[in-house]
């Protein structure tokens, strides 16, 4: 499932894409490294293919063997626009840890991406005034 993610480009792509994440499962982690279509999606940068994964009922917090999350991958790489994406997602969870102890917060802090890290202060902060409510 995989490959067609990576090679596609056109709009005729993206509509065999749709149809094979719909018959598939969106959820399978690879066998090496347990990275899911949608960690991966992030990790190339695939704003389209993020938004087809997560129309598709990717799991949004799934993490690969080292804990690592798609909102993780997508501050670690500085792409503000996936981050804001994921963020804007009702089931997006900021406060998992990867197996070291990083949270996404953390994992934008320790690359310098000081913008992400706002983004992420501020969902936190409504999130849990949210709570309190």
């Amino acid at each position: 499932m995989i490959t067609p993610l990576a090679s596609a480009d056109s709009d005729e792509d993206m509509e065999v894409v749709l149809k094979l994440l719909k018959e598939g499962n969106v959820n399978i982690r690879a066998s090496q490294g347990g990275r899911t279509a949608l960690i991966l999606g992030v990790s190339h940068d695939r704003e389209d293919m993020v938004k087809a994964l997560l129309s598709c009922k990717a799991d949004i917090n799934q993490q690969d063997d080292n804990g690592t999350s798609a909102l993780m991958v997508a501050c670690q790489h500085g792409n503000v626009e996936i981050v804001k994406l994921l963020l804007a997602h009702p089931g997006c969870n900021t406060t998992l840890m990867d197996k070291s102890g990083n949270s996404a917060l953390s994992v934008a802090l320790k690359s310098a991406h000081m913008e992400i890290a706002e983004l992420l202060q501020a969902h936190i902060e409504q999130s849990r005034s949210l709570e309190i409510k």
